[in-house]
């Protein structure tokens, strides 16, 4: 797991998440997370069957983002659970080894040793500057990102407030996985954003 790891906005408009995530596909993005917090059921699986589709067209990994429901509905390729979701071990006995989990750990290395520990996948940090998307303390620090390097044999993703610029930084502390949404949502050029975190992990 390495490069840019896009996660879904709230999008109603089906069509327009489908084109956007299409262009930043096409353009390099490495993984996708569906994430719609206040989707109703419907919308959900309309926009996880077409999300899974164009995925498996572009052979990247399709992660669900809490629901597991919706994720063994679709036999999406994994599941992304928060602190407040249901435990990382309880994910793995339901889903199975072959599945990603991954686990959102803040700014918290005890939270990813744990997760580690429960069979997570990859360990996600964050935030660590002020989002347009989440609302949340900007409390991380940079250098969990090689401490959680040095001390577990995990992917580390990063996430919150997301641009090319400022994830420089902490792609050279070693970590694996940039997420971002509204860097590539909400950009005027969806390709050519996803295309400059893409040379992020070109020398790494």
């Amino acid at each position: 797991m390495k490069g840019l790891y896009l996660v879904t906005p709230d999008w109603d408009d089906t069509d327009r998440l489908i084109d956007i995530t299409e262009q930043a596909l096409n353009a390099g993005a490495a993984m996708v997370q569906y994430r719609h917090k206040t989707a109703g059921e419907a919308i959900r699986s309309e926009q996880a069957s077409a999300l899974l589709a164009l995925c498996r067209r572009h052979a990247v990994p399709f992660i669900i983002n809490d629901h597991l429901s919706l994720c063994e509905q679709f036999d999406a390729d994994g599941i992304h659970v928060g602190g407040t979701d249901r435990p990382v071990a309880e994910m793995r006995a339901r889903l199975g080894v072959g599945k990603i989990i991954g686990a959102s750990c803040y700014g918290d290395l005890q939270l990813a040793r744990d997760a580690a520990s429960a069979g997570a996948s990859y360990v996600a940090f964050g935030g660590f500057y002020p989002s347009r998307v989440k609302k949340y303390e900007v409390t991380t620090p940079a250098d969990i990102v090689s401490r959680a390097k040095r001390e577990l044999s995990l992917p580390v993703c990063v996430i919150g407030g997301m641009t090319s610029q400022n994830s420089r930084a902490l792609v050279k502390e070693g970590a694996d996985m940039v997420a971002a949404i509204s860097s590539v949502y909400q950009s005027d050029s969806p390709a050519a954003s996803t295309e400059a975190f893409v040379q992020l992990f070109v020398a790494h």
